[in-house]
């Protein structure tokens, strides 16, 4: 290429990029790796184009006497060349100025090049697939492992997403785009070299790896869908970022009017005009008409227009770069497809003339590329704009095109040249030609000179502008200037059919808009004033203030009787035009809703902003006085009802569902509307908001919530699928106007649709979706952020209940959220006070239920960086006033336990708090997003996410998470929020652990039953051949068993302990929610080891007394065998001496003589039998000994024997005395002391026939036990008052009746074992054996026989009666209804309702544990109806005890043992552990036998082997009531011990205790009954009571009884009369359907029942359909 001396212009053009053979070795595939001086770019295949004269347009000089080397890279089609040129040049310094990098190529290739330079840089951006399907903005807005990371850009495919991170948290550094990881360059390698060269300093930086920002922008835009580009241009203009006015498109050449981007922008500023009224102007900015002002230039341009845009948009004391230009980051990079880019941006005045650059608003435009490449824009502007700036370097007045180019445009704009003296290029007289040429003054030429510095530059560029703006007639709103564009053939985004589609469904809609009042009430009548009757209904249902004397149960039945009156006038509306309009155009398909949606809340914001500032003022005004509270009252009643947006028509859709549902389901009009939660789930899906609660009314549409959550939950959680999408939950609080939403929004980059001029008014969720690389991270798919109205809210202060109201909404989202950021003001300590007292109780209620979620504070408007030190005793102070605050809270709440807030939740002053930046750098209007406030936001953001990583507590899933809605909600809407939480989530969590806690239980005493067998077989065999034991005392055999108890009890605590404990270290399951349990359920494993101890000391007590008592009979019947066995000898000797054969008949004779003989000789005296009603009395003087001297003298007063011979019966005097409840409400103490009375004597009844039962001998530790349960019994029933003279009554009768019985048992069992009998029973087998042996026959078989028959088969049925017990109830603990105590009593309310017999209730009221065995005793057999089960368990165990004693034989034949003796006691020892033998079968079997050992342990076997058929013939013939009899653990008596819980009943209407464990502090019932069932009736009338005590408790009524010393006391302060009792209100109003349901079906039968007038029924009563009861019973126990 040869040197001349013309001016140059150098241009290379990369036509194409092929990948090379191998993967480059940059970080990047695309991006162009930096060539290096010598070497060849070998990736990289380009066309060089013919560099022509008649493309320089920059004089390229070199100073004096200096001579430059550049080297020029060209590359063709199949071969690099390298050339230098020697180039001069005395403006190097503008060698390469901003607006040099438009590309300019031979016009026949422009086309072509463009294309390419589109798709390339697309590919290189990673853009290239969403070029046709767009990003959207949820895509953007997923948070994933790349949203929350500090990773730089590495190549040129992370810029975009880079830019997008950082523009969607307004931080203004998102134009620095530039690649981190660029090949390193050898100056390293230099440096250690001798010879250095300072040739690379001066060296142009490589720019093929960097990216001009506007590159990246324009790309965006390309690739984004309307929605996230208005986001974009949203966030770009805040950050006073200038956006796309015409995006240019190099694949169509064609541009686009960017008016859909730019129209959600809104902004405030304040004219000079309204300086002084502090009044401002809220506008959104495509509407406001302004003038504009462009800038253009012509050529190549010395001056960056850009740089010199940006200082005169800037005032003194702050420069901003508002548009891109060459001296920022990557500025200098050359431009792609940026060029023809418009941009524009807004100067808003403040109200100051001092900071001010314009006192009127100006739009500024900016076209990117010079104006003869670019016609249309420039036509454009000259056509929209009242002045165009025209910079340039060289004007040739000889040139057509030039003249033509300037004078052709049908301007409306005055045309301004700009140029720059100091260039070379520069021809004053062809600027003189032009300007005449156009007929232009000196005013419109401003020209740059050495004398003129930047600063006095600009400011003559402010001033003409300045001019103009005041001056210029021409303003034109953005959304004017469509028709321009349409004539010169430019695009509008917003012609795309769905989005006039969507524009003209919402104008149908928003046209007719006058008075926004009025259309309310017209339109969307059913959120009115109805609703928020509805509301107040609705929470006095639950509050019963206004009750009065009332009747509680007709005072609620009439409340919701008049909601349905409401709900009735809210289906009465035909559903409006403009609601039918809105749900047509929500059920639009694709894109065309998110349109209809956003037209929708762009008109309603513009339809009422100036309503909205007209009141604002007059608010103003009046708030100056503070006197004026009803005006007040009244201006926001009227601000309330003039905000009109999208949420007021999803509130009336919501309202529509929901008064539809009271319709019957058949109902068409019902039916039609089903579809509507889903359309409102699909949205909430995509992104938009759903109101949770309504601000307005301050209520939640429950149902109308609950099923849109129900059917996002069937959208994002597919039923065939199984697997539940799991979510987290973030909730910001604080006082109105800190900018919550803005933190929200900068942080996640979501907006809250609310009206416009109003902050958030009540709670609205969002849902962002989680990106697949961090779901495993956070363990769930979505988050739900939850953004609140402000606490302290001017707005509301004015009204009665607004701390009621923040209170209520602080508690909702607390209690729904996994983290809470609370927004607070360290400079107003009074007003924080009330904030952190609102959110204090909200932390306290949730700890009580069993939520504790993560709280950050986070203090806005504070920017030193040392203000975390510096506020170290601000956060002293902050953690003294939460203490306090705690304290305080914890008294409202009666939970004084808690001291300090970390006692309520997980907080550090250190790591808790976040100090926040303000969010302006300088003074708004013009003042963009601090760069501190977003990075600070960002790092606030990092802290949430780690956090919520580090959740202990599993996510819920979107079902759980509306239960806790729904939960939470019910319980704000009563006073007593803690006192009325009730949650199935919370009661699932119970009902698992106490499922869990009732297994280990039952492994526990099914271990314990097992061992204790064991012990009562090692005791019965203890002194016998069959004893293991070496020690021969009864007493140290007793204590060591004793030991081996207390060791095998410890070791079972402790595992149930551990058990205890590692069930609440997991994080499935909501385990957190029950950690207010944990000590509880350990206390109760503490207990149940205690119960079981006492139990197995009891039995080896009374075990070890009998077989005590046992030894000296035995020793008499042992030697009175013996005495018989010596005669026979003796006798068969004499007769073998003599060797006399003798006939059987002969044998009798002599047997029978020496029978009389023998018997003559053995003395025996009669066996004394124990007075036992001595012994018992005895003992129940021990047992009452501590009730002083008057039970002494009742016990003396008659003897023991009189007692107990006919029913129970006790009229002392006083205990007539009517107890009172209520408004002369009554019940006799007569009723309850009898029903006490006859529920223990029933028990104790049970108690004595289960020992007669056994026919053992009498001991003390039967009667002790039953006067132990009784002392129980009428412990667990304190709210029945007894005295001393009941007590006595009671146990002398129980006792009378239990000595009469035992002395029974007692004298039989000494019948049964008296040795006289004994031996007379075995005469018959001891003359057979005689015979036997006198014969010398062999007695092998016979002997086999008869020990399998007499000693081993009666063991092994007493073995298994032993064992079967424990089998039937681990058999039925299997079945659901016997698995917890809550799923026990529902089942036998359930079973009671579908025998639906009176009878049976009245049995389950009035004897409720007689009425409950039975039932138990009832499914038992029920489920053993078959048998095969039993069968199963028969054969298990006597193939168990068939194994021991073959085992048994096999080792006593291995023993050398002494003959056939030691034999069969080798046996017994070895079963002795198992196996209770017969001693009396025993000794008869030893005596005369002659039977070989070998030969018998044969028989023996066989004769084994044979017992198993036989018993399981016996085992079929038995029916199973029979194998009941023959137990010894009753099944029925230990299931209703195990399920019957602490026994303790309500002390108002007597329903038992449904509280899991042994060692709860707190008794709870699921579901109370109507206090009449109970036998309350009215004093007066006789009624029955209607009154059901969950309502009572939450009214203002009254109750006096004996308890209370017959003084009256609000049912409200019950907890201090019944300290540990817990009597929630109603779950839900039907809660308590089922016992209204029964009590008005057996009104009648219950009156004469309990001899009382039937209750009056409510009306809502008798529409309670059998269904609905059924419904409201599984609903009280959470099935």
């Amino acid at each position: 290429m040869e040197n001349n001396d013309e001016d140059l212009v150098v241009e290379l053009y990369c036509e194409e990029v092929n990948d090379p053979p191998s993967a480059p070795s940059s970080a990047c595939r695309h991006d162009c790796q930096q060539i290096v001086a010598g070497d060849t770019c070998r990736d990289v295949k380009t066309t060089v184009f013919n560099i022509s004269s008649e493309l320089v347009y920059q004089h390229l000089d070199t100073p004096a006497g200096d001579s430059e080397n550049y080297t020029v890279i060209t590359c063709r089609e199949e071969e690099t060349e390298q050339d230098s040129i020697d180039m001069k040049s005395s403006e190097s310094n503008n060698l390469k100025t901003e607006e040099e990098k438009s590309s300019h190529a031979p016009e026949d290739m422009k086309d072509q090049i463009k294309v390419k330079h589109l798709e390339s840089l697309l590919e290189e951006l990673g853009l290239k697939q969403y070029y046709r399907g767009k990003l959207s903005l949820s895509r953007i807005l997923e948070i994933g492992m790349r949203t929350t990371t500090d990773e730089p850009a590495k190549c040129k495919s992370d810029l975009p997403w880079y830019f997008l991170k950082k523009l969607m948290m307004f931080n203004v550094t998102a134009r620095n785009v530039k690649c981190t990881l660029q090949c390193e360059s050898n100056s390293d390698d230099e440096s250690g070299s001798k010879k250095f060269s300072l040739k690379s300093l001066v060296c142009s930086p490589n720019t093929d790896d960097m990216v001009n920002p506007l590159d990246v922008i324009t790309a965006l835009f390309l690739c984004s869908d309307g929605f996230l580009q208005q986001e974009m241009a949203l966030k770009m203009s805040m950050c006073q970022f200038s956006v796309p006015l015409l995006l240019p498109n190099c694949d169509t050449g064609q541009c686009t009017l960017m008016l859909w981007a730019m129209r959600d922008i809104v902004k405030k500023y304040r004219p000079q005009s309204l300086s002084q009224s502090k009044g401002f102007i809220e506008e959104r900015i495509v509407l406001s008409e302004l003038p504009m002002v462009s800038f253009v230039r012509l050529g190549e341009c010395s001056l960056s227009k850009s740089e010199i845009l940006n200082k005169l948009l800037s005032n003194d004391q702050q420069y901003h770069d508002t548009f891109v230009h060459h001296n920022m980051e990557c500025g200098d990079s050359p431009r792609r497809i940026s060029n023809g880019l418009t941009e524009i941006t807004w100067y808003l005045p403040g109200g100051n003339k001092n900071i001010d650059i314009f006192s009127q608003p100006v739009a500024v435009a900016n076209l990117r590329g010079e104006i003869a490449s670019f016609e249309t824009q420039y036509s454009f502007l000259c056509q929209t704009s009242a002045a165009v700036f025209l910079f340039f370097d060289h004007l040739d007045s000889e040139s057509e095109s030039v003249i033509n180019l300037l004078k052709s445009q049908n301007h409306k704009a005055q045309i301004f040249l700009v140029g720059n003296y100091e260039s070379k290029r520069f021809n004053l007289d062809a600027l003189e030609k032009v300007a005449s040429e156009l007929g232009l003054n000196k005013n419109n030429i401003i020209i740059k000179t050495k004398q003129k510095n930047d600063a006095n530059f600009v400011k003559d560029l402010k001033k003409t502008v300045s001019n103009v703006v005041e001056k210029s007639e021409v303003k034109m709103k953005i959304e004017e200037m469509v028709d321009v564009a349409h004539e010169l053939g430019i695009l509008v985004d917003e012609d795309s059919p769905e989005c006039q589609t969507a524009k003209e469904n919402a104008k149908t809609i928003t046209a007719g808009i006058q008075d926004i009042y009025k259309y309310k009430e017209d339109e969307l009548p059913r959120q009115g004033q109805i609703w928020k009757t509805l509301t107040s209904l609705e929470k006095e249902e639950f509050r019963l203030r206004h009750v009065g004397s009332k009747n509680v149960e007709n005072y609620k039945s009439d409340l919701q009787k008049q909601k349905e009156e409401l709900r009735q006038k809210q289906n009465s509306y035909e559903i409006s035009t403009a609601m039918t309009n809105f749900i047509t155009g929500i059920s639009s398909p694709g894109t065309e809703r998110f349109y209809f949606l956003k037209w929708m809340r762009m008109s309603l914001d513009n339809v009422s902003r100036i309503k909205l500032c007209e009141l604002r003022e007059k608010y103003k005004e009046k708030c100056k006085n503070s006197e004026n509270k009803e005006e007040i009252k009244e201006i926001d009643r009227q601000i309330s009802n003039s905000s009109l947006g999208t949420e007021h028509f999803f509130r009336e859709m919501g309202q529509i569902y929901e008064a539809s549902l009271s319709l019957p389901k058949t109902d068409t009009s019902r039916q039609q509307l089903q579809h509507l939660p889903k359309l409102c789930a699909e949205l909430l899906l995509d992104g938009f908001p759903l109101e949770l609660v309504d601000g307005d009314a301050s209520n939640i549409p429950l149902r109308w919530v609950s099923d849109v959550l129900s059917q996002l939950n069937d959208l994002v959680s597919p039923k065939k699928k199984g697997n539940k999408r799991k979510i987290r939950v973030v909730t910001v609080l604080g006082v109105q106007s800190t900018g919550k939403s803005t933190l929200l929004n900068t942080m996640f980059g979501v907006q809250f649709a609310v009206s416009s001029g109003r902050c958030t008014r009540g709670a609205f969720m969002l849902l962002i979706k989680i990106n697949e690389d961090m779901k495993n991270v956070l363990n769930c798919d979505f988050l739900v952020i939850i953004d609140t109205e402000g606490l302290k809210s001017p707005e509301l202060a004015q009204l009665d209940n607004s701390y009621e109201h923040d209170n209520e909404l602080a508690t909702l989202v607390v209690g729904l959220s996994d983290v809470t950021i609370v927004n607070i003001a360290m400079e107003n300590l009074i007003e924080m006070k009330d904030i952190l007292q609102i959110v204090v109780h909200a932390f306290l209620r949730m700890k009580e239920v069993g939520k504790k979620p993560k709280c950050q504070f986070v203090h806005q408007n504070v920017s030193d960086v040392s203000a975390h030190d510096k506020n170290l005793r601000d956060r002293k102070l902050l953690l003294d006033q939460l203490n306090e605050m705690t304290q305080a809270a914890a008294k409202m709440e009666k939970k004084e336990g808690n001291k300090s807030f970390t006692d309520v939740m997980e907080y550090s002053p250190d790591t808790g708090n976040w100090y926040i930046p303000g969010l302006w750098n300088g003074n708004p209007p013009m003042a963009p997003v601090n760069a501190g406030y977003s990075e600070a936001v960002y790092e606030l953001k990092k802290n949430i996410i780690q956090l919520l990583r580090n959740c202990k507590s599993s996510s819920n899933n979107i079902m759980e998470f509306k239960e806790w809605v729904k939960s939470l909600w019910n319980a704000v809407k009563h006073e007593n929020f803690i006192f009325s939480f009730r949650n199935s989530l919370v009661a699932d969590a119970y009902m698992k652990l106490c499922t869990e806690f009732n297994k280990w239980e039952w492994e526990f005493r099914k271990d314990m039953y097992t061992w204790v067998r064991n012990a009562e077989t090692k005791i019965h065999n203890f002194g016998t051949i069959a004893a293991k034991s070496e020690t021969s005392d009864m007493r140290e055999f007793l204590r060591s068993l004793k030991s081996e108890a207390s060791t095998v009890l410890s070791a079972w605590e402790t595992k149930i302990l551990d058990n205890v404990t590692q069930y609440f270290k997991q994080t499935e399951g909501h385990v957190y929610l029950v950690e207010g349990y944990k000590e509880e359920f350990s206390n109760s494993a503490k207990i149940l080891r205690l119960e079981i101890e006492n139990g197995a000391m009891y039995q080896l007590e009374a075990a070890a007394g009998i077989r005590q008592g046992m030894t000296e009979i035995d020793k008499i019947k042992d030697n009175h065998t013996k005495e018989i066995e010596k005669a026979v000898c003796a006798l068969i000797d004499k007769f073998q001496k003599k060797n006399i054969q003798m006939t059987d008949t002969e044998l009798d004779k002599e047997f029978e003589k020496m029978w009389k003989e023998t018997l003559e000789k053995l003395s025996f005296s009669e066996q004394k039998t124990s007075n036992v009603t001595d012994r018992v009395s005895r003992c129940l003087r021990e047992n009452l000994k501590h009730r002083g001297g008057r039970a002494n003298e009742l016990l003396s007063e008659k003897s023991l024997k009189s007692f107990g011979k006919e029913s129970f019966k006790y009229t002392a005097e006083g205990w007539y005395n009517k107890i009172k409840h209520g408004t002369k409400k009554w019940l006799t103490g007569q009723d309850h002391i009898k029903d006490l009375a006859d529920s223990i004597i029933a028990a104790c009844t049970d108690l004595v026939n289960e020992q007669v039962k056994r026919r053992n001998d009498y001991h003390d530790t039967y009667i002790q036990e039953i006067l132990r349960m009784t002392d129980e019994k009428l412990k667990n029933n304190q709210d029945v008052k007894i005295n001393t003279e009941f007590e006595v009554s009671l146990k002398q009768h129980i006792c009378g009746f239990a000595a009469r019985e035992f002395q029974k048992m007692h004298e039989d069992f000494i019948e049964e074992n008296d040795p006289y009998r004994c031996l007379i029973k075995n005469k018959e087998k001891f003359h057979e054996d005689f015979k036997d042996v006198f014969h010398e026959r062999d007695q092998c078989q016979k002997k086999a026989k008869e020990f399998t028959n007499r000693c081993l088969k009666p063991a092994v049925e007493d073995f298994i009666n032993r064992s079967l017990g424990p089998d039937i109830i681990d058999e039925m603990r299997k079945l659901k209804q016997f698995s917890t105590r809550m799923s026990f009593q529902y089942s036998i309310l359930l079973d009671l309702l579908s025998k639906d017999d009176f009878q049976n209730y009245v049995s389950y009221i009035r004897s409720y544990e007689k009425y409950v065995k039975t039932w138990i005793l009832e499914q038992i057999k029920k489920h053993f109806s078959n048998e095969s089960t039993v069968f199963e368990f028969e054969d298990r165990h006597l193939q168990s005890c068939i194994d021991s004693i073959n085992s048994a034989i096999e080792k006593a034949k291995t023993r050398k043992s002494d003959g056939f003796k030691a034999f069969i006691k080798d046996i017994c020892k070895e079963l002795g552990d198992k196996l209770v033998i017969s001693q009396d079968a025993l000794g008869a079997f030893m005596i005369l036998n002659n039977a070989d050992k070998e030969q018998f342990a044969d028989c023996l076997t066989a004769s084994v082997n044979d017992m198993p058929e036989t018993l399981r013939k016996k085992f079929k013939k038995s029916t199973f009531e029979m194998k009941l009899q023959h137990l010894h653990v009753n099944p029925q008596n230990e299931l209703f011990n195990k399920l019957i819980g602490c026994g303790k009943q309500c002390p108002f209407c007597k329903a038992p205790c449904d509280a899991g464990g042994k060692a709860h502090t707190e008794h709870f019932v699921s579901l109370h009954r109507p206090e009449g069932l109970g036998r309350y009736r009215w004093e007066r009338t006789e009624r029955l009571v209607t009154d059901i005590c969950s309502s009572p408790v939450i009214s203002d009524n009254r109750f006096r009884c004996s308890h209370t010393n017959n003084e009256w006391r609000p049912y409200k302060k019950y907890k201090k009369i019944y300290k540990d009792w817990d009597i929630q209100p109603d779950k839900s109003l039907e809660a308590s359907d089922y016992w209204k349901y029964v009590m008005t079906k057996y009104n009648s039968n219950f009156a004469q029942e309990y001899q009382a007038v039937p209750a009056v029924i409510p009306e809502a009563w008798k529409k309670i359909s059998k269904e609905q009861a059924e419904k409201s019973l599984k609903e009280s126990f959470y099935i």
